[in-house]
């Protein structure tokens, strides 16, 4: 089966192809570093040609409301008319747990704007619904951080190990299309504010942690099942200690 990954060369996209060529399928792993580019449509007509399965893990390089919105509005355009062009069998994409339960984050409120376009396509879909990732805990204590101090919500979440997210991705390509939603998350529930002192003071971080349920995550304030899955989400294996005994992460 030939597979294109859009956004191929990052955290999930190098795992998930990885996973894929091993399993024996054609896989391209696509970015505007390869000549593919879903914003302006360079290149995408060709990476597709003959292919059955994309799977889209690009993400916007600038988080700014209006600016995120417009990448994910026009890379989904602009993936459709080339995937129907192509007579791709199955769109896969991943976005985010709890992304229509915070109308207040301009970010979750772009990841529902590309949700409709590929409900709206005319492609047989799949959308992996995921909760944040181990790797973001540095990104999470550094845009809370005002001096030495970490305002982090206390609010729950499910965090989940990128390698697990790739399995998952990897499965849900090479499976039949549900046109609908899976969710995924990772086997524990916790504070975040708890997650965060807890990974800081193992990587002998001095900065200190405030756990302020008031806190917002990508602007909007988060309740205690805001980001966690519901009953019936697919479970990663991955525990946050064995995550970080193998995570190559800085150390202060």
């Amino acid at each position: 089966m030939r597979i294109v990954i859009i956004g191929g060369t990052g955290l999930i996209g190098s795992k998930t192809v990885e996973r894929l060529r091993k399993k024996g399928h054609e896989v391209l792993a696509a970015s505007p570093s390869s000549g593919v580019d879903t914003i302006t449509g360079e290149g995408l007509d060709e990476a597709l040609e003959d292919t059955q399965v994309v799977i889209d893990l690009a993400n916007s390089p600038s988080f700014e409301d209006a600016a995120v919105l417009a990448f994910f509005e026009t890379a989904g355009r602009n993936l459709a008319t080339a995937e129907m062009k192509a007579g791709v069998r199955h769109h896969v994409a991943l976005s985010v747990v709890g992304a229509e339960r915070l109308p207040a984050s301009g970010y979750l409120q772009a990841k529902l704007a590309q949700e409709r376009l590929i409900k709206t396509s005319g492609i047989p879909y799949t959308i992996v619904h995921s909760t944040q990732f181990f790797e973001f805990l540095p990104g999470i204590a550094q845009s809370a951080t005002a001096g030495d101090t970490v305002t982090v919500s206390s609010a729950y979440f499910q965090p989940i190990a990128s390698d697990d997210v790739a399995d998952v991705m990897a499965d849900v390509a090479v499976a039949a299309p549900v046109n609908g939603v899976i969710e995924i998350g990772g086997p524990d529930t916790m504070r975040m504010s708890d997650l965060v002192e807890r990974y800081l003071d193992m990587t002998n971080d001095t900065r200190t942690v405030k756990a302020d349920p008031h806190a917002r995550y990508f602007g909007a304030e988060l309740d205690d099942g805001s980001l966690v899955p519901g009953a019936g989400a697919r479970l990663g294996k991955v525990r946050f200690q064995e995550w970080f005994s193998h995570a190559r992460l800085p150390r202060r």
